[in-house]
């Protein structure tokens, strides 16, 4: 059987504000179809780390647009693993500091020109689930399945709480998660440098009232039936 590979290469973007759900379902959906996963949160986070112990300010456009042009950033599916100049940054990325850091770092108009170069060149190499806020709309105006993945913010933020508190123990209150979201998605929409909307082709969904597994299998067949190799992953 041929690997769906070997046929062309598939973008799946998936494209939607924080704690909507997207990186569990697009790591998800990256394996069932044997596509490599890209977290581009990920490597925007990754450049505001570096920057943060550099000492230089996340408001020094000028400094971290060479940054992110100098930034040599790898990242791994199985097991997930995001790397910085070579060094294993999975974790030191996720610090809610560098969250914060990260939004500001992706408003600058030459830190999202020169990771969206790499994240282009990351998909000509394989098919990939790509998620973040501007992937149908900027990164891959022209990918085979584009979904805007949202959800009420309440159900967000009760989300990122059980996620918080799960890796970095004690979670902090529901109600500064909100707030914080909140202020991100106001951010998020309302740069000038490619803000979080909704491509006007992409398939909103609404993952409120929805299981991880319910999300999947709806974008999976989306991809199935608007691709000719959307085949799930043969393993072993």
């Amino acid at each position: 059987m041929a690997s769906i590979q070997e046929t062309r290469r598939v973008v799946v973007a998936i494209d939607g504000p924080g704690g909507a759900g997207k990186s569990t379902v697009a790591k998800r959906l990256a394996d069932r179809l044997g596509f490599l996963y890209i977290d581009t949160g990920a490597m925007y986070r990754a450049v505001a780390l570096w920057a943060r112990r550099q000492g230089i300010s996340w408001d020094n456009v000028q400094a971290l647009e060479e940054m992110a042009k100098a930034a040599a950033i790898g990242l791994e599916s199985n097991p997930l693993k995001v790397t910085l100049n070579g060094e294993d940054v999975t974790l030191a990325i996720r610090e809610p500091e560098i969250s914060q850091g990260a939004s500001k770092v992706s408003a600058i108009g030459g830190v999202r020109r020169a990771l969206v170069d790499k994240q282009r060149e990351l998909a000509r190499q394989a098919s990939v689930v790509m998620e973040g806020r501007d992937i149908g709309t900027v990164v891959f105006p022209d990918a085979d399945v584009k979904i805007f993945l949202d959800a009420a913010p309440e159900v967000r933020a009760t989300r990122r709480v059980k996620e918080l508190e799960q890796k970095t123990p004690p979670a902090p209150p529901k109600e500064r998660v909100l707030a914080e979201l909140e202020e991100r998605d106001q951010r998020d929409r309302g740069r000038a440098e490619s803000p979080l909307v909704q491509a006007p082709d992409a398939v909103l969904l609404d993952s409120s009232g929805l299981t991880i597994e319910e999300v999947e299998e709806a974008i999976l067949k989306l991809v199935r039936e608007r691709t000719t190799n959307g085949r799930e992953h043969q393993r072993g």
